[in-house]
């Protein structure tokens, strides 16, 4: 997964002369998280100096240093990392380069430094996520566990999660959280959601880009 910045990351990504790049580096599959005009009303926490533009997720077969090879001039800069994939609540998706019908948050986190990775994990992964998914509208959950950089001097991360959200989600919280207009209820899964937020310390240090989501086959 790569973390991007520049200043026209949509027309470069949605290249058809990137995805060839990608395919020869050995790339099957590219899904493009952009930071478009379609989620323009979206909520944003950066914490990079720089906010995040795009993210961007290569499956590939070949060498991590041809498809960053391959990547590089799309961007101005460029900072990637090996990630180990977790769905958690399975979005649909297709294959053919439209964009979801989804608002579609990335998060960008950091452990703590008082937990050790057992603690964190387990933290995260077993008594947080089911606190996030039942407490939002998410029809779409998947975590990315971090490990070693594919780029130079790549910085310190330690997971992305991706959450789908209805569009509406955008403009209203009630449609954002599930919690049918009701403003007791918004109020109660806010305070069990960032209760768990804090115990994994996702409720600082970290990166919130909303996207628009696009997924090719490059096979």
């Amino acid at each position: 997964m790569y973390a991007l910045w520049g200043s026209d990351l949509s027309s470069a990504l949605h290249a058809e002369t990137l995805r060839t790049k990608l395919a020869d580096a050995g790339a099957t599959r590219l899904q493009l998280n952009i930071d478009d005009e379609h989620v323009t009303r979206a909520m944003r926490i950066p914490t990079f100096e720089e906010p995040i533009g795009a993210i961007v997720t290569v499956w590939t077969d070949g060498r991590p240093g041809d498809v960053t090879a391959a990547l590089s001039p799309s961007a101005d800069r460029i900072e990637g990392w090996r990630v180990e994939e977790r769905k958690r609540l399975d979005p649909p998706e297709t294959y053919d380069g439209r964009r979801a019908d989804a608002l579609a948050n990335v998060a960008v986190i950091r452990k703590p430094s008082e937990l050790s990775q057992q603690e964190w994990m387990h933290r995260w992964m077993v008594d947080h996520t089911p606190i996030a998914i039942r407490t939002q509208a998410t029809f779409g959950y998947i975590q990315n566990v971090a490990g070693d950089p594919v780029t130079p001097d790549a910085p310190y991360v330690s997971a992305f999660v991706e959450e789908l959200f209805p569009s509406a989600g955008m403009d209203d919280m009630h449609a954002f959280y599930g919690s049918g207009g009701s403003d007791e209820e918004l109020n109660r899964r806010l305070n069990e959601l960032m209760a768990s937020v804090a115990r994994i310390g996702a409720d600082h240090d970290i990166d919130l880009v909303p996207t628009s989501r696009y997924l090719y086959d490059l096979t």
